[in-house]
């Protein structure tokens, strides 16, 4: 009786703060700004007003915020291409070979995954700007293409999920090293690619401070940076603003776009999340 009393109470916590914001965040998409102020929260609105808040949302600047979207799909689809082409072999290297500095390194790694992005923006930025890269996709792109999470979850899978005897197996029969890893090691962490490439796609689409910092152009922003940018422009919030306002509504809406990406990809990649986290759990 404790234990179901317990595990209700933990739900009933969990549905306050998570599920009831992200619903009600829904609802407030399909409503007019007085509707939201003076309805249920939990109400449905209307779907003329959904779609007149899209109206409104893509009239913003010329379509705003699909230049955002476009522009935050560029920069993490080749973040990404470039964290799995560098990530997937570091961390091979780190867990097959032995050399002088590779335990000076794995620190390093760890230390740079638990620092605080905010705190490498200043280093970033002077690393950018000193070789001519502010306000080019390249400042976005590079910082987080070396993505240190990623080595070493590539290096936890491969120390403990890859077996050494196969690859010592495979270079027996005359396969060159990176034979091994091209043929036997690679296949066989399909799923912590998976799970490499999830991460390192939602840290470069939730991406805020740094390209607010290195982009100065408005159709240069990737859409968290358009959606704060959006948050200015609600009168709510910044009474000052003129004849380009925007609405509650339409910023809910705003921000319902911003995520659909990443819950697409989540549900897609949901069966290789699960078996990349799962891999190296157990050992037979």
């Amino acid at each position: 009786m404790t234990s179901r009393l317990l595990a209700g109470s933990v739900l009933t916590v969990f549905v306050v703060f998570f599920v009831l914001p992200v619903l009600w965040l829904l609802l407030a998409a399909t409503k007019t700004d007085q509707q939201l102020v003076h309805d249920n929260p939990l109400s449905f609105g209307s779907w003329h007003a959904l779609k007149a808040n899209w109206h409104a949302l893509t009239a913003f600047q010329d379509d705003a915020i699909l230049l955002w979207l476009r522009n935050s799909a560029l920069y993490a689809a080749i973040s990404l291409v470039i964290t799995l082409c560098l990530a997937v072999p570091a961390g091979y290297a780190l867990a097959m070979t032995e050399f002088r500095g590779r335990h000076t390194l794995l620190i390093a790694t760890l230390v740079v995954m638990l620092m605080p992005n905010a705190t490498l923006v200043v280093p970033l930025f002077l690393e950018i700007n000193a070789v001519h890269l502010i306000g080019t996709m390249w400042s976005i792109i590079l910082p987080y293409s070396f993505y240190p999470f990623g080595v070493y979850l590539t290096y936890i899978y491969f120390t403990t999920a890859v077996p050494k005897d196969l690859l010592a197996a495979a270079r027996i029969d005359g396969c060159s090293e990176f034979g091994v890893f091209r043929h036997v090691a690679l296949p066989l962490a399909t799923p912590v690619i998976a799970l490499v490439g999830f991460f390192s796609f939602v840290a470069n689409w939730t991406n805020y401070f740094l390209p607010y910092v290195m982009l100065p152009e408005s159709d240069q922003m990737p859409i968290q940076v358009g959606v704060g940018s959006l948050l200015s422009n609600v009168p709510s919030f910044n009474p000052t603003v003129g004849a380009l306002a925007i609405q509650r509504p339409q910023l809910a809406l705003a921000t319902l776009v911003a995520i659909t990406p990443v819950l697409v990809v989540f549900l897609f990649a949901q069966r290789f999340l699960v078996s990349g986290m799962l891999a190296g759990a157990t050992k037979e």
